[in-house]
C-alpha cells in the first residue's frame, strides 16, 4: 500500500486501503465496509495540516478528489454548495466566473473546503472569522453510514461541532457557504520596524480590513501588510515583477538561502537580516482571492497559537528576546494576524477577539527549541493552538481551553460511538472516544 504523508513531512502513515468514492453511496460502502472490519477511516484532504490530524494511521484512507466542485449557487442570495473534496483554488475560480467570493481567505489556496474548516483555518481581519465562520450547512456521512446535515437551524449542536470537527465526527460531502458579490482589494505592502508596528498593532488591526505583518526573528525589521476593499477595477503587479518577486525571489531564491542555513548555522542570522532588509514595499490591486493567497513552495514546519488580541504586544516581545538566546537560529519569518471572535465550540477564536502568531522553521533545520520556547510563552497566555500544526497539549490541557470541550466530547460519543473516525493523535488531543459522557 503506497505511504502517505503530509505536505509539512512531519506525519507518515501507510493505510490498509486507499478508497476514492465516486459518489456518497461508495463513500457510505467504504465506510460500513471499514467498521465490519474494525478498522479506521480517515479523510486524506490535501495534507497541508503541520500535525498528524489527517493521517490514516493503519485504517482506511479516503480520496474525496472525486467529490469536487460546485454543486449550486444563487447568486441572489450568495449561498453555493461544493462538494468536500473541492480545493480551495478550484473553488476561489469558480466562485469568480459566478460574481461571488469568499469574504476571507487564508493565504494558502491547495486545501479542500472540507479540511479547512475542520481544522480552522483562517485569514486575517479583525471583524472577520475564519474559514468555519462563513458556513450555512453541511452534509455529513457519520459512522454508521446515514447521511445527515446540520445547520444553525436543524441539529444547532452538531452544527456547533461539525464546523470545526477535525474530521472526528463523520465524512463531510458537501459544505454550503455564505459568500459575497466578487470585489477587489487594495494590497499595500512596505517595511517597518518591529516596535512601532507593535506601538500601533491595536490600531492597524482596527483599521484596515485584513491586516498583518512578518517579522524575521534575527532582525528588528518587519512587514506590514494591508489589504483594504476598494472600488474599481483591478490594477494587479506588472507580470514580470509578480513572476521575479514572488517565483524568484519569495521562493526560488529564499529556498536557496535556507539552503545555505541549512549547510553553515552561523550564516543564518545575518542571512536573516539580509532578507528582512531585502523586502520591498508593493502597492496593487487585484481579485480579491489573488491578493489573499500567495504561492508556498518551499517546504516548512510550522505551529500557531491564538491569543487574547491585547496580548499581542506583550508576548511578542517576550518571543523577541527569546529569539536573541537561541542555540538554533530560526530560517523563516514569524506571521501575525486576527480574528473576531466566534460561537463555533473548538474554534481558536471562541468568544474572543484573537491575535494570532505562527512561527516557522525550513524543512531540514532544527526547530524544537525554538517551538518550546513558542509554546511556552503563548500557553502562559492562555494560547490556544491552531489544530492543524504542530503544538504538544493533550486532552487534559485543551479542556481547559476551550469552554465547549466536553460539549464537542459528547457530541462525538454520540455519532461515533466506536471511534471509526479517530486516529492516534485525535484521540491525544480528544482523549478517546467516551461513551459514558
Amino acid at each position: 500500500m503506497q505511504r502517505w504523508s503530509n505536505w509539512g513531512r512531519t506525519a507518515a502513515a501507510t493505510p490498509s486501503s486507499v478508497v476514492t468514492p465516486r459518489d456518497t453511496t461508495e463513500l457510505a460502502a467504504a465506510i460500513e465496509r471499514a467498521r465490519q472490519e474494525g478498522r479506521t477511516v480517515r479523510a486524506l484532504g490535501a495534507g497541508h495540516s503541520f500535525s498528524a490530524i489527517g493521517s490514516p494511521d493503519a485504517g482506511c484512507a479516503l480520496d474525496l478528489s472525486q467529490l469536487s466542485g460546485i454543486i449550486h449557487a444563487d447568486p441572489d442570495t450568495g449561498l453555493v454548495t461544493a462538494h468536500a473534496g473541492t480545493p480551495l483554488h478550484r473553488l476561489n475560480a469558480e466562485l469568480d466566473g459566478l460574481g461571488l467570493a469568499m469574504p476571507n481567505l487564508g493565504d494558502i489556496d491547495r486545501q479542500t473546503i472540507a479540511g479547512a474548516i475542520s481544522t480552522g483555518t483562517h485569514g486575517t481581519g479583525a471583524d472577520l472569522g475564519g474559514l468555519a465562520t462563513q458556513v450555512e450547512s453541511l452534509e455529513l456521512m457519520l459512522a454508521d453510514g446515514t447521511e445527515t446535515s446540520c445547520s444553525a437551524e436543524r441539529n444547532p449542536e452538531l452544527f456547533a461541532a461539525a464546523r470545526i470537527g477535525l474530521g472526528a465526527l463523520g465524512v463531510i460531502t458537501a459544505v454550503t457557504l455564505r459568500c459575497v458579490r466578487s470585489f477587489t482589494l487594495a494590497a499595500e505592502e512596505h517595511r517597518a520596524q518591529l516596535a512601532e508596528v507593535l506601538d500601533g498593532f491595536a490600531e492597524l488591526a482596527a483599521g484596515n480590513d485584513h491586516f498583518e505583518f512578518h517579522w524575521f526573528p534575527h532582525s528588528e525589521k518587519a512587514l506590514v501588510k494591508r489589504n483594504n476593499r476598494c472600488a474599481g477595477p483591478p490594477r494587479p503587479l506588472n507580470p514580470v515583477r509578480h513572476f521575479v518577486e514572488y517565483e524568484l525571489l519569495e521562493n526560488s531564491l529564499f529556498g536557496a538561502v535556507c539552503g545555505l542555513g541549512r549547510a553553515a548555522k552561523p550564516l543564518v542570522r545575518p542571512l536573516n537580516r539580509v532578507c528582512a532588509a531585502a523586502w520591498s514595499a508593493r502597492s496593487y490591486r487585484d481579485r480579491s482571492y489573488r491578493v489573499f493567497t500567495t504561492p508556498r513552495r518551499i517546504r516548512f514546519v510550522e505551529s500557531e497559537y491564538a491569543l487574547p488580541r491585547e496580548l499581542l504586544p506583550e508576548v511578542l516581545r517576550e518571543l523577541r528576546g527569546v529569539a536573541t538566546r537561541l542555540s538554533d537560529p530560526v530560517m523563516f519569518p514569524v506571521e501575525v494576524r486576527v480574528a473576531a471572535p466566534d460561537d463555533v465550540w473548538l474554534s481558536t477564536a471562541y468568544r474572543r477577539p484573537t491575535a494570532y502568531i505562527a512561527v516557522h522553521q525550513s524543512i531540514g533545520m532544527p526547530h524544537r527549541e525554538w517551538f518550546d520556547a513558542f509554546e511556552d510563552i503563548a500557553g502562559a497566555a492562555g494560547g490556544r493552538p491552531h489544530w492543524g500544526k504542530m503544538h504538544r497539549l493533550d486532552a487534559a490541557a485543551l479542556r481547559e481551553r476551550y469552554p465547549r470541550f466536553d460539549d464537542f466530547r459528547r457530541i462525538r460519543a454520540a455519532v461515533d460511538p466506536d471511534g471509526v473516525f479517530a486516529n492516534p493523535h485525535l484521540n491525544h488531543v480528544l482523549g478517546p472516544v467516551d461513551n459514558s459522557i
